[in-house]
């Protein structure tokens, strides 16, 4: 078997790449256990919690501004928002300004999920984080997130 060549003398424990992977994946696992029992998967509950964030002046999102705001494709997030209406969560409307859009909005029900589902996330959140300087770690995952310089 040929010699693997790495820059990392302590092997792929040192990967900065390898170790976020291995975070995301393990704080993945968190959030799916902290949304069970809820019956949300967490791309429910982030595309649920960006729409009631989005629509909280009065003004619901389109598909289009929901996808921007949770960082996700837009096909997905179409099919996403049709199992959380199925659900009773949002209701999607024509957008009186685009005929071919789709406005959404947060229900009674789907406004009381995310409450209990924020709850859920960011108790489960503040556990994961626990060991290490939250603002620290925001601060460096905005940057590496390209939202600061």
């Amino acid at each position: 078997m040929a010699e693997l060549h790495t820059r990392f003398r302590g092997g792929a424990s040192e990967s900065p790449g390898l170790l976020l992977w291995r975070t995301t994946m393990r704080w993945q696992r968190v959030m799916t256990a902290a949304l069970a029992p809820l019956d949300l998967t967490h791309v429910q509950f982030v595309l649920l919690a960006s729409a009631r964030w989005l629509g909280r002046n009065g003004e619901p999102p389109n598909q289009v501004q929901l996808a921007a705001q949770a960082g996700t494709e837009v096909k997905m997030t179409s099919d996403v928002v049709a199992r959380l209406e199925a659900k009773g969560l949002i209701v999607r409307e024509a957008d009186p300004r685009d005929s071919r859009a789709k406005v959404i909005r947060v229900t009674a029900a789907g406004a009381a999920a995310a409450q209990q589902a924020m709850v859920a996330v960011e108790a489960a959140d503040s556990a994961f984080f626990e060991p290490v300087d939250e603002t620290q770690l925001v601060g460096l995952l905005q940057q590496l997130a390209g939202e600061i310089r």
